[in-house]
Order: C-alpha cells, then structure tokens, then sequence
C-alpha cells in the first residue's frame, strides 16, 4: 500500500503550496485516476511518489516504510512519463531495456526482459530498432522497461496524451492487464477516458483532493466532474443520457459491448413481457 500522508510541497518558500496538506492512499492491485486543471499539481504529486523530486514536507509511506528513511523502498515504484522520445537511450530494444538491469547476469536480464515484453505485446519486437517504431510502441517499450525492473507499483503521468486513439487503447487494455497480474496503478491524466478504467478517481483542487468518487458511482456523480471544468467520458455521459430516461444499466467496466449486452437484455425483456 502506498500512504501519502499531510504532504505540502512548494517549489520555492514565496509560493503558493501546489499541494497543501495532501493525504490519500492506494490500495495493492487497485487502479486510481487523479485528476484536475493543468497546474493543479498532478505531477509534482507523481514525482514525489516516485522520489523524483525530494520530500520536504508531510509523509510517503511504501509498504511501511517511509521513503524518506529508505530509499531502497522506491525501487518498488515506476514512473511512464508523457513522451516515450525523452526517455529514449539506445536504439535498439534489447539493449534499452537491458541497460538499467546490467548488475544482474544475462540469464537473468534475459527473462526480465522476455517477461516485460510480453506484458506488454511486443516480445516480437525484442532485436527490433526503437526509431522504426510508432509512439505508441515507442511508450509500450517504455512501460516495458519500467516492469523489467520489477516495481509493485506504476505511475502513468499523462503516459498516453501523445499518442492516437489506437495507441491509447492498447495501453488501457496493458494498464487493466497489469491490475490483474497484482500491480498497483496510479493513472495521472487531463484524459477522461481513463476514469472508466480506473477503480477511483481522486480530482485534486488547490493542491487538495476535492473529491473520490468510486468506479460505480461515477454515473451519479458526473455532474461533480463539470464543476471541476473535467471532460466527461463520452461513455460515461451517454449512461448519464439513459439513466435520466430510466434506462439504468448494470455497468461494471464502461465498455460499449457492456452497454450492448445490457441494452440487448433489456429489449429481449420487453419482447417477453
């Protein structure tokens, strides 16, 4: 579990706080989506999560150990930054993903970065040069380097923002894959789409979290999210649509097929009746 307990933090003492007395948690295995306005603090947040950025003020707890004892503890944690072209070193694959895991013997990287690629569908591509490859593969490699290095938790820092539709996808269909192997996600995002695969959305205002709103009640409360001026998913407002017309649909992971199936099953009930 990770504890983020009274963080404030300012870049310099003449500044507003970005976060001001911050505290939440993440549960092991649990996807959570934080969001708000640029500037709100997003990813001074993950930066310090990750040890980026030093803590100065308030507590970061991994698995009972605060960061700010031990170190070796942010070994558990990955950050996926926005541009995948930033964090590029080498060329080819094999070698970006091996150059961080060079203390271990070979048979050992070998299977690291077998098991990482595999994650995320891309082992065909292990020899392959990484400047002949699409953005969004470009960021799939990326996350494959943060799991060869064998973190517990992985920040994704408006990992997908630059990438196409396609692209996004594939890396949602990568980030609900992880939770089901027993990662512990957290997705900072202006995105709206990556609430609905998300088991909480924190939405953080003036450097606190103004509110949580769980997966199965984001339909309920979508009007919280346009206070906030936050995009609401086009998925999530077309149930949002139906609900207001008494079509409430059983909806669990906010994906068109479901809407479909609840839809059919409504009308093979009408045909019944």
């Amino acid at each position: 579990m990770i504890k983020v307990e009274n963080v404030t933090f300012k870049y310099n003492n003449n500044e507003n706080a970005i976060l001001d007395n911050l505290s939440f948690s993440v549960k092991e295995g649990e996807i959570i989506a934080i969001v708000g306005k640029n500037g709100s603090g997003k990813s001074t947040l993950g930066k310090l999560i990750s040890g980026i950025t030093k803590l100065k003020h308030g507590n970061i707890i991994i698995d009972n150990f605060n960061i700010s004892n031990n170190k070796q503890i942010l070994k558990k944690v990955g950050i996926v930054f926005q541009n995948p072209e930033n964090q590029i070193i080498f060329n080819n694959i094999y070698d970006e993903l091996a150059f961080l895991l060079k203390s271990l013997d070979k048979s050992e990287i070998d299977k690291r970065i077998n098991f990482a690629l595999e994650q995320v569908d891309m082992l065909k591509f292990k020899h392959s040069d990484l400047y002949h490859l699409s953005l969004g593969q470009k960021q799939r490699i990326m996350i494959a380097e943060i799991l060869a290095k064998n973190p517990k938790y992985i920040i994704f820092d408006e990992s997908t923002s630059m990438i196409d539709s396609t692209g996004k996808e594939a890396i949602y269909n990568i980030i609900k894959k992880l939770k089901s192997n027993g990662y512990s996600i957290i997705c900072i995002t202006n995105l709206a789409d990556e609430m609905l695969i998300a088991d909480r959305t924190l939405i953080l205002h003036d450097g606190k979290i103004a509110y949580e709103i769980k997966k199965e009640e984001l339909i309920k409360n979508a009007n919280i999210l346009e206070k906030f001026d936050i995009k609401i998913p086009v998925l999530l407002e077309l149930l949002v649509k139906l609900k207001e017309n008494y079509i409430d649909l059983n909806i669990k992971d906010f994906s068109i097929d479901e809407i479909v199936k609840n839809l059919k099953g409504i009308s093979n009930n009408d045909r019944c009746n």
